[in-house]
């Protein structure tokens, strides 16, 4: 496997995020921020980072290529660049951005390394207080310079974040308010790291999102994966980043026992 020192990695994303992003928190002027789409904000923050990250990142792995957020929503051909072989940094550089942009916390920026499907190594920064959860394939994962531990089995009612909304596929629709009657429903941050964080620290039990964008979903599937957890799409198939356009939503669990219930549900809905 391709060896990265994730401690620099974990620098350069700190580094940039107290550059590019926190001074800009709270501080946003009207013209600094739009929409690239109907409801999905972008700011100068999101793309000042993801350039400043870019370069970096390239010195860190030789030949490898990046795949930004902001890069892609300009060019979506970018997303073909997952492909077998090819070593790949996916880059959100502020996820979480409306909420950045309303003066809410709840932001992060993830970073992860990845060949084709091969999940290598992920970050999960905060800006905000300076914490950063790495992952590193078969090695482990941390939050704020100490080692997550294994997740432990559920107790009671299955909870978690049912993230499917007007953007999701449709046929995942009646399928995701059938589950919200057979678990307890926790409230999303809007923010995928910082979910995907309250599930490998054990606040909740699995995280369904109805959109597979890479960005906002490999660093915490790695992370989740190293904790013990289990992710795949909610037809039950393997997480796969390449096929995030196709893919019918990520669905991860604390365990392979709840990630089975929780596909069960949506099962029996279909």
């Amino acid at each position: 496997m391709t060896r990265v020192n994730i401690e620099a990695v974990a620098a350069i994303i700190a580094e940039v995020a107290a550059r590019e992003i926190q001074p800009r928190f709270r501080r946003l002027a009207a013209h600094e921020m739009r929409e690239k789409n109907p409801g999905d904000i972008v700011t100068i923050a999101d793309e000042q980072a993801e350039l400043a990250l870019t370069p970096l990142l390239l010195d860190q792995v030789p030949g490898s290529v990046v795949i930004g957020e902001e890069a892609a929503a300009k060019d979506p051909e970018i997303l073909s660049k997952l492909t077998h072989g090819q070593l790949a940094w996916v880059v959100d550089p502020v996820d979480g951005t409306a909420n950045f942009a309303e003066g809410k916390a709840d932001f992060c920026s993830m970073v992860a390394l990845l060949r084709g499907d091969e999940l290598l190594a992920s970050w999960i920064h905060l800006p905000t207080t300076g914490e950063t959860a790495m992952a590193e394939h078969g090695a482990g994962a941390s939050f704020g310079g100490r080692a997550l531990p294994k997740l432990p089995a559920a107790s009671g009612t299955l909870s978690g974040v049912v993230g499917v909304g007007k953007l999701s596929k449709p046929a995942l629709h009646p399928r995701a308010e059938a589950l919200r009657r057979q678990v307890k429903p926790v409230k999303s941050l809007r923010c995928a790291g910082l979910d995907y964080l309250r599930l490998a620290r054990g606040e909740m039990d699995f995280t369904l999102y109805g959109r597979a964008w890479p960005w906002d979903h490999a660093p915490g599937a790695l992370l989740v994966r190293e904790v013990g957890g289990r992710v795949g799409d909610s037809d039950g198939d393997a997480y796969r980043p390449s096929i995030a356009t196709a893919a019918p939503g990520v669905l991860a669990a604390r365990n392979e026992e709840v990630w089975r219930q929780i596909l069960a549900h949506l099962r029996a809905a279909a």
